[in-house]
């Protein structure tokens, strides 16, 4: 798997998303404060770290950078992935995606949809966060159902096999958990806290978000891409 799959694997997480746990919130209303929180979303914009473990070739590698995601009218999402380390862009206005990568020059231009053509449309219903995941997962709670903060862990795995998802691990905000059963829904909260991702080929990647900002009203001039002039254009075939 190239860096470019493992970065894709990661966004399939961006973006894009029956047993108690024994105490507080049960299966059904921590699944649905996910959903809800997902669908009371317009945009997105966050810190995130990134951490992958090679299988293959049992090395990590790790990555960090801002997130900006937004939905549009329609039943595409704008997004943009500026990775700090190691130095790359990942930007789509929902049609056309970019990768850039300063150090070499270069820019890949393709369809957003070849992105995540891997992933049986799975990765791109979550990193828009328009998938549902009851419809998608089968979803349980890990171990106890909850971490040392309180926070939910669910385990779900594809209905439909991919490559890019064999099984996904996600920490979900008590706080909006507790929003969600007190009125009925999780918003303004994110309700994402983490996720570890494990594909097909034995990787596996943990990212974390923080100081997450939603709704914030982000313009469209932030999901296009000017090439700056010297850089190679690379397009998909």
């Amino acid at each position: 798997m190239t860096r470019l799959d493992r970065t894709f694997s990661f966004l399939a997480f961006v973006i894009f998303l029956s047993v108690s746990p024994g105490y507080g919130a049960d299966l059904k209303e921590v699944v649905a404060s996910l959903e809800q929180g997902y669908n009371s979303l317009t945009d997105v914009q966050a810190d995130f770290s990134q951490r992958t473990v090679i299988a293959s070739i049992k090395r990590e590698e790790l990555g960090r950078g801002e997130l900006f995601i937004k939905k549009t009218a329609g039943n595409s999402t704008m997004f943009r992935f500026d990775y700090t380390k190691p130095r790359q862009q990942i930007i789509s206005d929902g049609k056309t995606a970019w990768y850039y990568l300063p150090d070499n020059r270069q820019v890949m231009v393709c369809d957003v949809s070849e992105l995540f053509a891997g992933g049986s449309g799975i990765a791109l219903n979550y990193l828009t966060g328009m998938g549902h995941l009851s419809r998608d997962f089968t979803i349980s709670f890990a171990g106890e159902g909850r971490d040392k903060k309180g926070n939910y862990v669910l385990d779900l795995a594809p209905k439909k096999p991919n490559q890019v998802v064999e099984k996904l691990r996600l920490t979900i905000s008590a706080a909006a958990v507790e929003r969600f059963q007190s009125g009925g829904n999780s918003k303004p909260l994110f309700p994402v806290v983490s996720s570890v991702v494990d594909d097909n080929f034995g990787n596996r990647t943990f990212i974390e978000l923080s100081h997450v900002k939603v709704n914030q009203g982000i313009g469209n001039d932030r999901f296009t891409f000017r090439i700056p002039n010297g850089v190679e254009v690379l397009k998909s075939r």
